[in-house]
């Protein structure tokens, strides 16, 4: 069972509050019409039940949608992130009044769900590589807006975190080595301008750009889209001429790809696909009973 660093809440409530807006818009006219309409203020139970296979991720953070609608909200976790759930098992259980129960339903189911899905491809990934030194490493494709709770997803599926933002580290693209004229006057015109200590990327295409990024100096080499042949020759180069650089690979890379990538001997296998290939993950609320406070 993997767990993630779930972002702090001074992060997340900023997100969480637009999210709710936007679902809530000038009122959740059903929701209001049954709750002001009672005698006394209605308090509600529910239960939150998986129905399909699984791994879990993100349940803390539903809890926090709940508890910023009203603070009187009681959020129970039935499972720990990252556990593999089965069709009909109990997830959570919350309770609280019930304006804030339904209110905040969606939002809190959407992100579980979307997050669940993100967690349960990363892990299938990570079973692939079990037994390897090679890590799982995601990517920047992510929904504007949900990368910092893709991102925890990946961690909770196994996966290990890319860089967040273009801030975080420095890589060097074909677009970049285009623009700058290659890949030694990119490197020198990054570690004249960005500060230390930043990590130094070079995505490289042929054993030619391999052989210049060794020369370079730089911190990491990413072998995209390469076969498997030439990888196998890039990473015998790196590790004979400078062993310290660690090794990437990404590009073409599927549930049947990923294991016969991670044998040719990288450090990484980087890929999109937990945040863009991953389908939801069904799980529905109930509320059992209503009740006053």
């Amino acid at each position: 069972m993997a767990k993630g660093m779930l972002p702090g809440w001074l992060q997340v409530d900023e997100l969480l509050r637009g999210w709710l807006l936007e679902d809530l818009g000038r009122g959740d006219r059903a929701t209001l019409a049954v709750v002001r309409g009672a005698a006394q203020e209605p308090w509600g139970r529910a239960t939150w039940i998986a129905k399909a296979e699984g791994v879990i991720a993100g349940l803390p953070i539903a809890g926090r949608v709940f508890q910023l609608l009203d603070d009187r909200v009681v959020w129970g976790a039935e499972v720990e992130e990252g556990v593999a759930c089965v069709p009909g098992q109990l997830l959570a259980q919350v309770s609280g009044p019930l304006e804030a129960l339904l209110s905040g339903e969606r939002v809190a189911l959407n992100l579980v769900m979307r997050l669940s899905g993100v967690a349960t491809l990363a892990s299938q990934y990570v079973e692939q590589l079990t037994g390897l030194p090679t890590q799982l490493a995601d990517t920047r494709k992510t929904i504007p807006g949900l990368r910092i709770l893709e991102k925890y997803a990946a961690q909770v599926g196994g996966a290990v975190n890319h860089r967040m933002g273009l801030d975080d580290a420095v890589m060097l693209k074909d677009n970049h080595l285009a623009a700058a004229g290659g890949v030694a006057v990119a490197v020198e015109h990054v570690r004249s301008l960005c500060p230390y200590p930043l990590t130094i990327e070079v995505e490289t295409e042929s054993l030619a750009q391999v052989a210049e990024a060794i020369v370079a100096g730089v911190d990491i080499i990413m072998l995209d889209n390469m076969p498997l042949a030439m990888m196998q020759e890039a990473v015998a180069m790196i590790r004979a001429k400078a062993p310290h650089i660690k090794i990437e690979a990404s590009g073409n890379v599927s549930l049947a790809t990923v294991r016969s990538i991670a044998q040719t001997g990288v450090d990484y296998v980087s890929t999109s696909a937990p945040m863009t290939q991953s389908r939801w993950l069904d799980i529905s609320m109930r509320i059992q009973n209503t009740d006053t406070q």
